[in-house]
């Protein structure tokens, strides 16, 4: 219930967008439109943030029929130990990845994350999980996020940050840096080593 209110606020915008899209009476246009100011009003009230302004180019940015957004991660494993990259925004570590490009299938952007977060080149081997970020231990987010993992195999290149990075390593489960949690958690990182030793079988979702 901690972040019930979040919910509800998303589900307002998710209606009040597909309604400012789909509508032609100029009256319900106007109901959905403060609808959606109501949604960004409950995200200002309850994350304490003092410019409106900001939350609604955060919450209120899209148009047309909501739909998640997709966020792909590349795995890269080098004698048991995971690649993860220091995210310069936040000085916390996570896999490379970020919000899909589009014109780029999901592997030619795992590939494109790794290569530019840490100077690796890698081709892609196998879909390990798809997951819905909001039922994962991540930080409440204003957006619904599908999370795809693509374990990649090096190929060449040298590790060093990038420009959104500012180191990358590998590490061993049992010596993790701190993490970017909005990015990556704790239980993903044990489920893909467990993925690694093979213990795994199938692809993950949900």
């Amino acid at each position: 219930m901690e972040h019930k209110w979040l919910d509800w606020a998303k589900r307002i915008q998710s209606l009040s967008q597909a309604g400012l899209e789909y509508s032609k009476d100029m009256y319900d246009i106007e109901r959905f439109a403060e609808l959606r100011k109501i949604s960004a009003e409950i995200m200002k009230e309850y994350t304490k943030t003092k410019d409106f302004q900001t939350i609604e180019q955060l919450f209120l940015n899209e148009t047309g029929y909501q739909t998640p957004k997709v966020d792909v991660r590349g795995v890269v494993f080098q004698n048991g130990n995971i690649l993860l990259v220091k995210e310069k925004q936040d000085g916390l570590w996570s896999l490379p990845g970020g919000w899909a490009d589009i014109g780029l299938t999901p592997s030619e952007n795992a590939v494109k994350e790794i290569r530019e977060e840490s100077g690796l080149e890698t081709k892609a081997r196998e879909l390990i999980s798809v997951w819905n970020r909001s039922s994962h231990p991540h930080p409440p987010s204003a957006y619904e996020v599908y999370k795809i993992f693509i374990e990649c195999e090096i190929i060449g290149g040298r590790v060093k940050g990038g420009m959104e990075t500012l180191d990358a390593g590998f590490f061993s489960e049992n010596s993790l840096p701190p993490l970017s949690v909005g990015r990556i958690t704790h239980s993903q990182l044990q489920v893909l080593f467990a993925y690694e030793r093979g213990e795994l079988k199938d692809v993950l979702f949900d």
